[in-house]
């Protein structure tokens, strides 16, 4: 089946946001949502993001997902700010708990809090989005938790 998606590249930070849906039902997806951040004053704002869910309404689209396909360093991810307006669960690959354990000393974090994270998946885990399904492959790549979502015929990849 065919996804429907657009893309947002957002300049700062060189990255690219989609939205994704299947058009018969409605229901959608973000992958890899950017916070805007200006690293000259250190503040975020969320006019990226907030433009993307602007679109998402137009299209009278519902999100279900907010897809991570790894955990970022190019950037800031939106995801919460995804979830706080539109409910949608958030999603990444499970060696995110690998990640966690190696940056823990470091930040001072606890490595076993699930770190704003609704779903941890593996290779092979099938998501619904509407009459699609989100297949996700493990790709590790910057990150042992990198993975990719094949949605209908496209497929997403971290960078």
């Amino acid at each position: 089946m065919k996804a429907r998606v657009e893309s947002f590249f957002e300049a700062k930070s060189s990255t690219i946001t989609y939205l994704v849906w299947d058009e018969a039902s409605s229901r959608a997806a973000v992958v890899d949502p950017v916070l805007d951040f200006t690293l000259a004053s250190g503040t975020a704002s969320t006019s990226s993001i907030d433009a993307i869910l602007d679109r998402a309404g137009e299209l009278k689209l519902s999100i279900d997902w907010c897809l991570e396909t790894h955990v970022h360093a190019d950037h800031l991810s939106a995801a919460q700010r995804v979830k706080a307006r539109t409910g949608a669960k958030i999603v990444i690959g499970s060696a995110v708990r690998e990640v966690h354990r190696h940056f823990a000393p470091m930040f001072g974090i606890d490595p076993s809090e699930d770190h704003g994270f609704d779903r941890l998946v593996e290779d092979g885990d099938r998501l619904a989005l509407g009459e699609l399904a989100i297949e996700v492959l493990h790709v590790p790549g910057h990150t042992p938790a990198d993975v990719a979502y094949l949605i209908g015929d496209a497929l997403f990849v971290g960078d």
